[in-house]
Formats: C-alpha cells, sequence, structure tokens
C-alpha cells in the first residue's frame, strides 16, 4: 500500500464515522414523554362522564396547603388533575369515606362533582392543578357553609 493512502484512508474513515455521529445527534428526539395522569375516572373510581359545553378554558394553578390543614369539602364542576411538586396530600371523598395519599413527584385524576377534600401532613404540599373547563366556570365550588377552597 501507497504510504499516501496508509494516512489518507484512517483520516477519511475518522472524518466519515464524525459525520455518522454527528448524523445521529441532529436526529435523535429532543424530549422525552412521560404520562403523568391518563384516566377515564378520577382517584375515587367515579367515572367521566362528559366535559362542559362552552368555550373550552385551560386553567393551571400552583397551589400551596400549610402543613397539618384540612381544606373545605368541595366539589369541581371539571375534569382536572393534580400533581404534588412536594409534601403529601391525603384525599378523602365524603360519600364513600375512601381516601388515598399522593407523594411528591405523583399525580392524579381529580373528581368530578363529588364531595371530597385534601389534607395536608407535616410539610406544606405544593401542587400544580390543571382544569380542563370553560370560559366563566369556577374551578372549585364549596359545599354549602364550607369556606372556598382558595
Amino acid at each position: 500500500m501507497h504510504a499516501y493512502a496508509k494516512k489518507i484512508i484512517p483520516a477519511v474513515l475518522f472524518l466519515l464515522s464524525l459525520t455518522f455521529s454527528l448524523s445521529r445527534a441532529e436526529t435523535a428526539t429532543p424530549a422525552k414523554r412521560e404520562i403523568l395522569v391518563e384516566s377515564d375516572h378520577s382517584w375515587n373510581g367515579s367515572k367521566y362522564s362528559s366535559y362542559p359545553a362552552g368555550a373550552p378554558q385551560l386553567t393551571v394553578l400552583k397551589l400551596t396547603i400549610a402543613p397539618h390543614s384540612k381544606l373545605p369539602w368541595h366539589t369541581h364542576p371539571a375534569p382536572n388533575s393534580c400533581y404534588l411538586l412536594s409534601g403529601e396530600l391525603t384525599v378523602h371523598d365524603r360519600e364513600s369515606g375512601k381516601s388515598v395519599t399522593y407523594h411528591q413527584g405523583e399525580a392524579f385524576a381529580e373528581s368530578v362533582d363529588r364531595v371530597h377534600r385534601g389534607e395536608t401532613g407535616d410539610e406544606p404540599a405544593v401542587l400544580i392543578v390543571t382544569y380542563a373547563g370553560v370560559v366563566g366556570q369556577p374551578t372549585s365550588i364549596p359545599v354549602k357553609g364550607e369556606a372556598s377552597e382558595y
């Protein structure tokens, strides 16, 4: 083999491998998808029947609840989901007596038109709540005699 070829062939192979690596990097997926909640029913097993009629409106809230707090009994008129950024939250269904505790990093589907409330533990609970409602609709409705949730 010619001395020139002995130097050029490794250089060409290196450039080809570099080009292949760069083209793979450009076609790599830039985002990772992780489904946190995908459900046709709420945490307490209640099936969602339909979305409210009207012009759609999404609302995203960051809600901070103090330690050792019990929210007032309330309902939600539209489907919504909750993601716990920190702390823990125990959700209670008044009718069935069912309770579930969620911790940091967990998400759940909230109930619609069912009386429930949340209760925090030893630390504040910080939640991101996303509501799929309609324009002019409240996100939370207190039960008669109860204070507003927020």
